[in-house]
């Protein structure tokens, strides 16, 4: 691709407010070279001139590169940990507030729904889920998956389902009531206060290192004291006592 790439973050920051340099720039900039090029465009300027002129594309665009990979019970190991391990933490709470951060399309914190629902009444934990990629929330409000999302539910949770004649399956309205969409951008808005569970799986791995320390910072401002950070299967806190944590399993820390 031709013309600067440093020009076009600029200009995808004032479209979108998506800060592209917090991105590996290596990994980043062959995605959206690979999705510019499939689109007709050579430089980045015609590039930004396509996106300008057609809001579906910047949409579509914006969905791209946030990358929304999701199914329910993914890594059901992971799962299991925090249904047997940390969700007994909570229950003597008369309110457990549960944050889902880069969301996607809502397979993750429906997921939580159906694990709290099974040892705390709706009325006594909330769940916030957020994302920046409008197209994402918009499939979750909706709450309808395909076969493949849902292949990791297991039994005892496959009537939170209805399956449809083509083969898709709608969520039902007893999950999809304990779940708040927001649309939020990691990289630049406010994080919630007093969340005792954060859960921000697979999205941290996109970051360079220097911004995943400082949402780490931010997630432990976020959390009460002992509210625990998910993370994802392929992210770790190599120094998670430096930034005042103490672990509980992979992929599971605790604010100290």
């Amino acid at each position: 691709m031709e013309g600067s790439f440093e020009i076009f973050k600029n200009s995808i920051y004032r479209m979108t407010d998506i800060d592209l340099s917090c991105y590996k720039e290596r990994q980043m900039k062959r995605r959206i070279d690979s999705y510019a090029e499939n689109k007709g465009c050579g430089d980045y300027d015609g590039f930004i001139m396509f996106l300008r002129k057609d809001p579906d594309a910047l949409a579509s665009f914006v969905d791209y590169i946030t990358i929304n990979v999701s199914e329910f019970f993914r890594n059901p190991e992971q799962w299991e940990y925090l249904e047997k391990e940390v969700i007994p933490k909570f229950t003597s709470k008369s309110k457990v507030r549960i944050w889902s951060a880069a969301c996607s399309t809502g397979d993750e914190p429906y997921t939580l729904a159906m694990l709290f629902l099974k040892y705390l009444p709706r009325i006594r934990f909330s769940i916030t889920a957020t994302d920046i990629d409008d197209l994402s929330l918009a499939a979750a409000r909706e709450g309808i998956y395909s076969a493949k999302s849902i292949k990791g539910v297991p039994e005892e949770f496959m009537g939170c389902f209805t399956k449809t004649e083509n083969d898709k399956y709608v969520i039902a309205p007893e999950i999809r009531k304990c779940v708040n969409f927001k649309k939020h951008n990691l990289l630049k808005d406010e994080f919630p206060r007093n969340m005792d569970l954060i859960v921000c799986r697979n999205v941290l791995i996109y970051f360079t290192e220097e911004k995943k320390e400082e949402l780490f910072s931010q997630f432990h401002d976020s959390l009460g004291h002992g509210g625990v950070l998910f993370l994802g299967n392929t992210e770790q806190m190599m120094d998670y006592r430096k930034s005042g944590y103490s672990r509980l399993a992979s992929f599971f820390y605790e604010k100290l």
